[in-house]
């Protein structure tokens, strides 16, 4: 992507030009930054028909190529979907601004104070694949944050991403804020990726979103902070008093729902006081639904001669993958400890739960188990910006700073201490 003639690297001069209109979002009040927000909103449902038909294009190369089904789940928009992505960027909009909320304040001395206030982080980098609507989730949480940002998606999502960004380009404009405050870089080059992880000098954080291999990469060459997650191995763990009625709808909702997102359901860990009643049950349930089960050497006999079609032997490794697609894991364990152990050596701190009608059981798994969410009766499904209230997410962080679970308004913003003085001088 080299401009070798000219001597111009075409990314720098793109991060260059972003990062340095930050100032106006810095000087655009929480009414101008909201006022944006809503107006993308509306763009999304005016402009409908133009980005499904962008989107469509997409769908055709990606048939033509052979992606697979789950990141092509990702990369589709329908009505639905796109009525949702306006939805939530109405609830961000609606949200309160959290730039220049006082954290703390006390005096300092004589004639001083000092307080904390809270800032934007400055101009964010975010690598994606396969996921439009993180073009418009991702730009709507920096502007009402008050950050810059360079985008960077992949090459199957091309045309969709051309067109919503021209709809962030629009709302924008509508606010008199410069369109290069948002900017995309094209997805022509793997080369493009390197060159973004190397502008340090622009980028102050880096958020890459897709699979382990880019994941690896931008933390092995990413010279700025990065926020690492959205991979997710998340368990379930069902403890001999759990309501078969009540949980069995769970289960199924953290695995079917949508299986092709990093909180969907990957392995069942059942407790062997219930797993000669539950499996079964839980299979005949789930087979109808297109689930097909990888189980471990105690629960496969369970299963075997009934479900001998949709269950076969775990192998290596398998409790150790992420599935995104309707492959549920099933491994019998004897006790709370084994399923902790088990979780604490196979997940990727994303989010796990117990199904338990054991208040004091619950609470042990609630405190021992280090995931970024964790649960009591209730769905992985549930780790997403939107479900927990926070209007959208531009990431789920599996890392501990800055910035744990689904990351929104307040994981876009850092603090400066701000010190009012008399000319006041330090003694001593």
């Amino acid at each position: 992507m080299n401009d070798m003639s000219s001597g111009v690297n075409p990314t720098e001069l793109l991060c260059t030009s972003v990062a340095g209109c930050k100032r106006h979002l810095a000087n655009a009040s929480a009414q101008v930054r909201a006022a944006v927000v809503a107006e993308l909103a509306s763009l999304l449902r005016r402009d409908q028909a133009a980005i499904l038909s962008a989107n469509a294009l997409d769908l055709e190369a990606a048939a033509q190529s052979g992606l697979s089904a789950s990141l092509t789940d990702r990369l589709m928009l329908n009505p639905a979907r796109l009525q949702a992505m306006a939805a939530d960027l109405e609830r961000v909009a609606q949200l309160e601004d959290p730039i220049g909320l006082e954290l703390e304040r006390r005096a300092l001395g004589p004639g001083m104070m000092l307080s904390r206030r809270r800032v934007p982080i400055g101009t964010l980098g975010v690598i994606y694949e396969a996921r439009p609507n993180v073009t418009t989730d991702i730009a709507a949480l920096a502007i009402k944050s008050g950050n810059a940002l360079v985008l960077r998606g992949g090459r199957e999502t091309a045309h969709s991403n051309r067109a919503l960004l021209a709809c962030v380009h629009a709302a924008l404009d509508s606010q008199g804020l410069p369109t290069t405050l948002v900017q995309a870089l094209p997805a022509e080059q793997r080369s493009e990726v390197g060159e973004l992880l190397a502008q340090d000098r622009h980028i102050d954080l880096l958020i890459p979103r897709g699979g382990q291999a880019l994941q690896d990469y931008c933390r092995e060459h990413a010279r700025m902070a990065v926020v690492y997650g959205g991979i997710g191995i998340c368990h379930l763990y069902w403890a001999p008093s759990a309501d078969l009625n009540r949980a069995l709808p769970v289960v199924v909702n953290a695995k079917v729902q949508r299986p092709s997102v990093c909180n969907a359901l990957d392995t069942l860990l059942i407790h062997a006081d219930a797993a000669e009643k539950v499996l079964p049950a839980l299979v005949a349930e789930m087979i109808p639904l297109g689930v097909r089960f990888v189980a471990d050497e105690r629960a496969l006999p369970l299963l075997a001669e009934q479900f001998a079609a949709q269950v076969r032997a775990a192998e290596a490794g398998d409790f150790d993958r992420e599935w995104l697609s309707l492959v549920l894991g099933l491994k019998v364990v004897d006790s709370l400890d084994q399923a902790i152990e088990h979780i604490a050596l196979h997940s990727t701190d994303h989010s796990d739960g117990i199904l338990t009608e054991d208040a004091e059981e619950a609470a042990r798994f609630l405190n021992e188990v280090d995931s970024a969410a964790v649960y009591w009766n209730a769905s992985t499904r549930f780790t997403d910006g939107s479900a927990f209230g926070l209007g959208a997410e531009v990431a789920v962080s599996t890392q501990r700073l800055h910035a744990r679970g689904p990351m929104a308004l307040e994981a876009l913003t850092t603090y400066k201490w701000v010190v009012e003085g008399n000319y006041s001088v330090r003694k001593g």
